[in-house]
């Protein structure tokens, strides 16, 4: 472990941080080529993890070096690599997988807006418009449908591992329906129908996302209490219901953020609950990640990550009391507000 004694010097700290793209290329390259899931629960040698995973031995011992300096894989003294906690999440079968999540912070189209980061600070606008000629959300369906692919993967492989938090944090035992805004493939109106046997819940997202729905919300267990409409929530909410969950979705640019919440209001209407959840630049514990985040969301929507007082600010806004403010898990927190009669 370093210490303050064997800690790098300064110089050093920023030529290391100067290289960050490589460590996140040799990320995205372990993800890609399958290395972590190769790997069992013995030690490897190099020569066997390349034929497992159709690679040249050498420079693969390359990548597995630079990549066990960050605690992600370990080389042994002779000279096999084995897993570590961190190269165990780059596993498809981990249940807490971050192998999706890896894929989609480096996709293609990350490596052509990062160096327009000074473009985008100097300007607060989006840099991808210009890049592509359309906004982000299009360009991904229209023109990069992999990436489109992966987003949602990743997205689903957030929601499913925070589900179960969001569903224990609320208490809708005095409602009977909960929509599901923005929610992927249904994790979180999943795990509150699971919890409430007697309610009903609907599943609000684009076509391209629903259309890979759990089949559970589709037609299995829960499907005769689900709901799965299509649509886009910045034009409108077709939904009627006691509660919303808005989970990590308020991050574009304000005008959209603003036009999701007046959708959702007027859906609801007077005296319905409207449960935000994001993930703060002002939450310690996960402040590397999500104000790197909330560089990327510049870079891509012209959105933020917000800080609480932000978030405040647009629930305000938009005409919504605040009822309660608590942290779901160590990353995310809940804003539990209604709609004033």
């Amino acid at each position: 472990m370093t210490t303050a004694q064997t800690a790098p010097p300064p110089s050093m700290r920023l030529r290391e941080l100067v290289f960050g793209a490589a460590c996140a290329a040799a990320l995205r390259a372990s993800a890609r080529l399958g290395i972590a899931d190769a790997l069992g629960d013995s030690p490897m040698s190099v020569a066997d993890l390349a034929a497992a995973v159709k690679t040249e031995p050498r420079p693969l011992r390359r990548l597995l070096r630079a990549l066990s300096c960050y605690g992600v894989f370990a080389e042994r003294p002779d000279g096999t690599f084995a897993h570590t906690d961190m190269s165990r999440l780059l596993r498809e079968d981990d249940p807490h997988s971050l192998r999706n999540i890896t894929l989609w912070c480096t996709e293609p189209w990350t490596w052509d807006a990062w160096p327009k980061l000074d473009e985008a600070v100097r300007t607060d606008h989006n840099v991808v418009e210009d890049l592509y000629g359309k906004e982000f959300f299009t360009y991904l369906n229209e023109d990069a449908p992999e990436s489109a692919t992966v987003f949602n993967r990743a997205m689903t492989t957030s929601s499913e591992q925070s589900a179960r938090d969001v569903a224990a944090h609320l208490d809708l035992s005095g409602s009977t329906s909960v929509a599901d805004i923005g929610g992927g493939q249904g994790h979180v109106v999943a795990s509150l129908l699971d919890k409430y046997p007697s309610m009903h819940g609907s599943l609000l997202d684009l076509p391209r996302v629903i259309d890979n729905a759990l089949p559970r919300l589709r037609d299995g267990d829960l499907a005769h209490r689900a709901r799965i409409v299509p649509g886009d929530v910045r034009a409108l909410v077709p939904v009627k219901s006691d509660v919303y969950i808005i989970k990590n979705v308020l991050e574009w640019d304000a005008e959209s953020t603003a036009r999701t919440l007046r959708n959702v209001i007027e859906a609801g209407g007077p005296g319905s609950r409207i449960v935000v959840i994001e993930n703060l630049v002002d939450d310690t514990p996960s402040m590397r990640f999500s104000t790197a985040m909330d560089l990327l969301l510049l870079l891509n929507v012209g959105g933020a990550k917000h800080t609480t007082e932000s978030m405040v600010g647009r629930l305000t806004e938009a005409g919504l009391v605040i009822d309660d403010i608590r942290p779901v898990n160590p990353y995310l927190h809940a804003f539990d507000c209604h709609v004033p009669g």
